[in-house]
């Protein structure tokens, strides 16, 4: 029984699981190596430039894998959260830089969904130049924002304290799933429209599925807290809401130390507190189009059209018209919820017919999911037949 296992294993292991052992491999081993560089190399721009091959190497392993699961993922981990947080580590900033964190941790952290509770401040460094910068700024723009509000209910981009949701709430979106792969065998009879809402839901839930398992696995090997992923976006009811605190979550928190408050520094120097988060938003907004260009671009190889970048630029200027118009008012309106609700959700998903989804189908996704699916499945069956039966019908056993 032990040989047919073993069998079913190394079929199974050839080809792109074979690329994505190396190149987790490879990540930890340059992660081990920032890990003990940093305990001899300070903080600043000579760490910078000792984990500098290690932020161009994350940008190339990706290119190595072509699924959209497994080449996806890890493109997204590795490009993305990996070399921000390695970035933040440069200059002794993030969950990385604390010193107690070991190396299992230590991977973990740069790489997964997940945080260090120990490593949370209280308050953003952002948040305490501001408080600064308030004490010092005599200028009737420094005035115009009460001190009995705190500084974080004032900037855009506000993030959850959720984490993991419960068994039964994966389950269903996982049966959901099943359910949207059975309809997609009558396309033909479906209205285009509707199809790509199934789309949408499909991409969401998949997303959240698939990072709460990395970010699972993870907590049970290593012990860390699982960063909040999705907090159930169809319930926005502003722009602010979706991006700052439901959709997600992980990448506004990775976006905000690394984008937005250095932004916020420094607009606020320039145009006042009042008014220095809406070129926050926008700066965050178009880093955030231009690692989604990235990302499209390791699971299509195809150039960049540039309709992602759009996607996000749009979003970000009509956030900002929307924290303005926030601002102006000052509480005295506002939409109820039960209208601003389907306002909300429905622009995101209109935009996204527009812009976002049609490069999902030049990386040819929906086809490309079907065939790992159906790969997925005929592993499954194979294990099975070999526990079963000790038969493994893909090669012959002697």
């Amino acid at each position: 029984m032990s040989l047919q296992i073993i069998k079913v294993l190394e079929f199974w292991a050839e080809g792109e699981i074979t690329n994505f052992i190396k190149v987790w491999a490879l990540v930890f081993a340059s992660l081990s190596y920032c890990f003990f560089a940093a305990k001899h190399v300070p903080t600043g721009f000579s760490r910078f430039l000792a984990i500098l091959p290690v932020v161009v190497l994350n940008l190339v392993l990706p290119l190595t894998l072509h699924t959209m699961h497994l080449g996806g993922s890890s493109a997204f981990f590795l490009a993305w959260l990996a070399n921000f947080k390695l970035l933040l580590f440069a200059f002794g900033k993030g969950p990385l830089s604390d010193p107690s964190v070991s190396l299992p941790r230590f991977a973990a952290l740069a790489c997964l969904p997940i945080k260090s509770a120990a490593s949370a401040p209280a308050s953003s460094v952002a948040d305490e130049k501001l408080v600064r910068l308030k004490k010092t700024d005599k200028s009737s723009e420094s005035k115009t924002v009460s001190p009995k509000i705190p500084i974080e209910s004032q900037v855009a981009f506000k993030t959850s304290k959720k984490g993991l949701k419960s068994m039964w709430n994966y389950v269903t979106k996982g049966l959901l799933i099943c359910l949207f792969l059975k309809l997609y065998d009558y396309t033909d009879m479906i209205h285009p429209k509707l199809t790509w809402v199934l789309y949408s839901f499909h991409i969401y839930f998949g997303l959240e599925i698939i990072l709460a398992v990395f970010g699972g696995l993870a907590k049970a090997v290593v012990g860390i807290e699982l960063e909040p992923q999705f907090d159930e976006p169809y319930l926005s009811a502003s722009l602010q809401e979706f991006w700052g605190r439901r959709w997600n979550i992980m990448v506004t928190r990775i976006l905000r130390p690394t984008v937005y408050e250095p932004v916020l520094y420094f607009s606020t120097m320039i145009t006042g507190r009042k008014w220095a988060p809406l070129p926050a938003v926008m700066g965050s907004f178009l880093v955030s189009a231009l690692m989604h260009e990235l990302i499209f671009f390791y699971l299509g190889r195809n150039k960049p059209s540039g309709e992602i970048t759009l996607f996000f630029m749009l979003h970000g200027v009509c956030l900002a018209i929307e924290v303005a118009i926030k601002k102006a008012v000052n509480g005295r309106w506002g939409l109820p919820r039960l209208i601003a609700g389907p306002l909300t959700v429905g622009f995101v998903m209109v935009t996204a017919f527009w812009l976002f989804f049609p490069e999902f189908l030049r990386c040819n996704s929906i086809s490309r999911a079907f065939d790992e699916y159906a790969a997925m499945g005929a592993f499954v069956k194979d294990v099975g037949e070999a526990l079963t039966f000790g038969t493994f019908h893909n090669v012959s056993v002697v």
